[in-house]
């Protein structure tokens, strides 16, 4: 048998069980526009279709990682925060939210949480547990905030009396509206104390309507929820918490390393930090 990617007539012979590897997940398209392998044809298919009317699209989702990496290494550094919730967290690529933590800080405890099986079986088996911080995972979505945060995993993880680094980057896009978003992400933010921080991204319908509504349309067509939201609706997700300078911004903006970007808009992405008072 050949040692290279898995044919189409194969993919489901070693997925996971209960994945049907014909539907395409979020999570496993960013693996595909990263450079990862843990991605199945419908995910490389609906990826492509992507990348048909947002050519940009690895560059935007490689975007969308820095920042969470700048977003952690700024929340471990300057805010002092040693504890983690990744929303979403999609399949491990190095650094992890727990790589970058520990590093600044060994004993910084993360809790990731993902419903995709191809990330629970790659997370159970990569997202170890440091020598003095731990890691741990959750199969949930951000549509059930209540079975995340009575988790005993978490609970046993997280000190929710001690402020909490909250990461939705990329995730509150898979809610539609009518399933209220907002209260999702206001659920979870009202059970951290004062002190905690919460970073998200999310795509932003102001930078190319006519790319993101082709975008919409094709996830549609695939059977997937996405929906892009302007800059306003983004900054709703923030609520009455302090947002960190420079504020709700397009992603490659919010602190770059380096020089600045030549082409601030150039990733159709909206990005920000907030702290609760």
């Amino acid at each position: 048998m050949s040692q290279g990617r898995p044919t189409e007539a194969t993919e489901q012979e070693w997925a996971p069980p209960g994945i049907d590897t014909s539907v395409p997940h979020s999570a496993r398209m960013y693996d595909w526009w990263i450079g990862g392998k843990d991605n199945f044809a419908a995910d490389r298919a609906m990826g492509a279709m992507f990348e048909q009317v947002i050519p940009g699209m690895r560059m935007m989702a490689r975007e969308n990682r820095n920042f969470m990496e700048r977003a952690v290494r700024h929340l471990a550094t300057q805010a002092g925060i040693r504890q983690f919730l990744d929303i979403g967290t999609g399949l491990p690529t190095s650094p992890n939210v727990h790589e970058i933590a520990q590093g600044i800080n060994p004993d910084t405890n993360v809790v990731y949480v993902d419903s995709d099986p191809i990330v629970l079986v790659h997370a159970r088996a990569l997202l170890v547990s440091g020598e003095h911080g731990r890691t741990s995972y959750i199969d949930a979505d951000v549509r059930e905030p209540e079975k995340i945060l009575t988790d005993t995993d978490l609970l046993a993880t997280l000190d929710l009396d001690r402020p909490v680094g909250l990461l939705m980057i990329a995730t509150l896009m898979l809610v539609a509206d009518e399933d209220d978003p907002w209260n999702k992400a206001r659920a979870l933010m009202d059970a951290l104390p004062s002190g905690s921080y919460v970073a998200i991204t999310h795509p932003g319908q102001d930078f190319n309507p006519e790319a993101l509504a082709a975008a919409t349309a094709a996830a549609t067509q695939g059977g997937m929820t996405l929906v892009p939201r302007t800059r306003a609706d983004v900054a709703r997700f923030f609520a009455d918490w302090e947002l960190v300078e420079p504020g709700v911004v397009p992603v490659m903006t919010w602190r770059p390393d380096g020089d600045p970007p030549a082409d601030p808009n150039a990733a159709y992405y909206w990005a920000g930090i907030a702290r609760k008072p």
